[in-house]
C-alpha cells in the first residue's frame, strides 16, 4: 500500500472529525411532515404558466408485456417497466390550473431518484443524502414521510467529501439508485455493501409504517470490495459497485456492476453466478422480456440468457461506435441509455443510442437470436446537432416509435447556474411498419438538461423538465408537456427556481392519481391538476 501525502491523509482526517457530528446525529422520527424547498429568488420575475390546458388523446397500442415478477407496468421502476419503454397507463396532469407541491428531504441534496408505487398508490422511492440513501415511503397527496430505511452510504460520497471531489457522486449511479418494486409490492436493491436486498414495507398495530429486511445476499464473494468509507480512507485494493437490479421472466435476480461483472442470485436458494465483460463498464440500468436479458456496456449491446445453473450466457452482441472520449453530458465513454426493447405486430427491435463523436445515433436492432450479424441492424439514425449531441437517459418507445432528448452539456447542479441552460432538443423517430428503416418524425427545441422523459399513453403527453435560458440570470425550472403526435409544446408550469429544484439526472413518474411526480436536487416535487 502507497502512504498517501501527509497533508492529504491530514485534510481527511480534519474533514471525518468536522462533519463526524452531522454524519453519525441521530435519525429524525419515522413519520414527517413534509417541508417545502425553498425558493431561490426571482421567482416572481419568470412565468409561472405558459401555454394551454391540452386535451387527452390516448395514443392507440399496446403496452409492453407485463412482467410476472414485476410490480404493474407504470409503477416498478425508474423506466416504468421491465421493457424500459418510459411510458405509463395513467394521465399525467393536462395542464389545468396545475398546482405544485415539493418536499425537501435533507439540508444538503435529498434527490428522490426512482419513484414506485404500491398497491395502495403510496410513493416508494429512494432518496440519496450526504449521510446515506433513504429508502422511503411518502404519502402521494402530501409527500409527508410515512416510513423509512436508511441504506449505507455510497464509497463516492466519502470521496467526495475527503477529497473534495464532488464530481464522484454525480456519476455514480450505484448504492440503489436503481431498484424495482416486485410484484409483492417488495423493494429490490443492490446497497453501497454488494449486497442485494429485498424489503417488504407493512402498517403495524399502532397504524405506522415500517420496512421489513425480508432477503440479505451477500455479493462480496464475487464483487471486489475494497472501497472508501470513514473507516477505510484510503483503500489499496478494487471496488465495484452494483450499479443495478432487475429479474428475468423466472424470477432470477440480474444484477451488474460498474466494471463490467453480469450476475444473477437465485431468490429460492440463494446461489450466486456471475461473469465478467473484461475490459467494459456497465453504468445503466438493464430491461428484460421473455427473451431474454438486454445489457449495454460502454463498449457493446448483449442480450443474454441464464443457463441452469444461473451462470448468465451470452446470446449475441453488437458493438456500436463509442467515440472517442466522453462528452459533456455523458457519465462514461459509451451509450448512456439504458435499451428498450419494444415493436408490434410481432417485430421485436431493441434500440440504444451510441457515442459517436460529431452526432449520436438511435440504433435500432432485431432482437432475435437467429438474426444473421450482417441483418441485426434495422436503422441508424443521426440526432441532434453536430458536435453538440449526447444523452444519457432512457429513450421512451410506443408502438414502433421512439422519442429521444439531447443531454449535451449537463454535468451536474453547479452546470446551469447563473441563467445557463443547454443546447436542448427532442427528436421523434419511427421504425418502419415493413421494418426497412427509421424515419424522423418530428424535432423540437425543448431544453430538457438531464431527466428521464416519460410518456402518458392515457393522454398522449411527453413531459419534460425544462430550464431555458435567462439574461436575468434566474434558474427557473419547468415541467414541460408536449404532444406526441406532433413535437408541439402544450403547456409549461414552474417548479421553482434555484439549483435546489435542478432534477440532476432524476426521472419525471406518472402516478396512478395523475400527478407528475420529479426528483429534484433537495427532494422531490409534485404537480398536479387542480380545476
Amino acid at each position: 500500500m502507497t502512504t498517501p501525502p501527509a497533508r492529504r491523509r491530514g485534510r481527511a482526517l480534519a474533514l471525518v472529525a468536522a462533519l463526524a457530528a452531522t454524519l453519525l446525529a441521530g435519525s429524525a422520527p419515522v413519520a414527517q411532515a413534509a417541508e417545502g424547498i425553498p425558493l431561490a429568488p426571482g421567482h416572481r420575475l419568470v412565468d409561472h404558466y405558459e401555454g394551454a390546458p391540452a386535451t387527452a388523446r390516448p395514443v392507440p397500442g399496446a403496452g409492453p408485456a407485463q412482467h410476472p415478477y414485476l410490480a404493474p407496468n407504470g409503477r416498478s421502476g425508474m423506466h416504468a417497466d421491465g421493457a424500459g419503454s418510459g411510458t405509463h397507463p395513467f394521465s399525467g396532469p393536462l395542464g389545468r390550473d396545475p398546482e405544485v407541491l415539493s418536499a425537501k428531504i435533507a439540508a444538503v441534496g435529498g434527490e428522490c431518484a426512482t419513484v414506485t408505487f404500491d398497491a395502495g398508490g403510496r410513493l416508494v422511492t429512494v432518496c440519496g443524502t450526504f449521510n446515506g440513501f433513504l429508502l422511503k415511503l411518502l404519502d402521494p397527496r402530501t409527500l409527508d414521510t410515512l416510513a423509512e430505511y436508511k441504506l449505507p452510504q455510497r464509497s463516492s460520497t466519502v470521496e467526495a467529501i475527503t477529497r473534495l471531489d464532488f464530481e464522484k457522486i454525480f456519476k455514480d449511479t450505484s448504492g440503489g439508485a436503481y431498484f424495482y418494486l416486485d410484484n409483492r409490492d417488495r423493494v429490490v436493491l443492490a446497497d453501497s455493501r454488494q449486497h442485494v436486498l429485498r424489503l417488504a414495507h407493512r402498517q403495524k398495530a399502532d397504524r405506522d409504517w415500517e420496512f421489513v429486511v425480508e432477503d440479505d445476499w451477500d455479493l462480496t464473494s464475487l464483487v471486489p470490495h475494497d472501497c472508501v468509507s470513514w473507516t477505510n480512507l484510503f483503500p489499496s485494493g478494487v471496488c465495484d459497485p452494483v450499479t443495478s437490479v432487475m429479474p428475468d421472466w423466472d424470477g432470477r435476480i440480474w444484477w451488474v456492476t460498474r466494471l463490467g461483472r453480469v450476475g444473477t442470485v437465485d431468490p429460492a436458494t440463494g446461489a450466486l453466478r456471475a461473469i465478467r465483460l473484461d475490459g467494459e463498464e456497465i453504468q445503466n440500468s438493464f430491461s428484460v422480456a421473455e427473451d431474454g436479458v438486454s445489457i449495454v456496456s460502454d463498449h457493446a449491446l448483449y442480450s443474454f440468457r441464464a443457463d441452469p445453473d444461473g451462470t448468465p450466457r451470452v446470446q449475441w452482441r453488437q458493438t456500436y461506435d463509442r467515440g472517442t472520449g466522453t462528452k459533456p453530458g455523458s457519465v462514461n465513454q459509451g451509450s448512456g441509455t439504458t435499451p428498450d426493447l419494444f415493436g408490434q405486430n410481432g417485430a421485436r427491435y431493441v434500440a440504444i443510442t451510441d457515442n459517436a463523436d460529431d452526432r449520436m445515433n438511435i440504433l435500432v436492432y432485431r432482437r432475435g437470436t437467429d438474426v444473421p450479424a450482417a441483418d441485426r441492424l434495422v436503422c441508424k439514425v443521426p440526432v441532434f446537432g453536430s458536435g453538440a449531441s449526447t444523452t444519457d437517459n432512457s429513450l421512451i418507445s410506443w408502438g414502433n416509435s421512439l422519442v429521444v432528448e439531447n443531454n449535451y452539456g449537463y454535468e451536474n447542479p453547479t452546470t446551469l447556474t447563473f441563467g445557463r441552460s443547454v443546447v436542448g432538443g427532442v427528436t421523434r423517430v419511427d421504425v418502419r411498419a415493413d421494418g426497412s428503416g427509421c424515419d424522423t418524425v418530428w424535432e423540437s427545441d425543448v431544453r430538457s438538461p438531464s431527466t428521464v422523459p416519460k410518456l402518458s399513453t392515457a393522454n398522449g403527453l411527453l413531459y419534460f423538465y425544462e430550464k431555458r435560458p435567462s439574461a436575468l440570470g434566474i434558474d427557473a425550472w419547468y415541467l414541460t408537456a408536449v404532444d406526441f403526435r406532433t413535437g408541439k409544446r402544450a403547456w409549461s408550469r414552474l417548479t421553482g427556481t434555484g439549483p435546489a429544484y435542478d432534477n440532476n439526472w432524476a426521472p419525471i413518474t406518472i402516478g396512478p392519481d395523475g400527478t407528475a411526480y420529479v426528483g429534484v436536487f433537495n427532494g422531490i416535487v409534485a404537480v398536479r391538476d387542480d380545476a
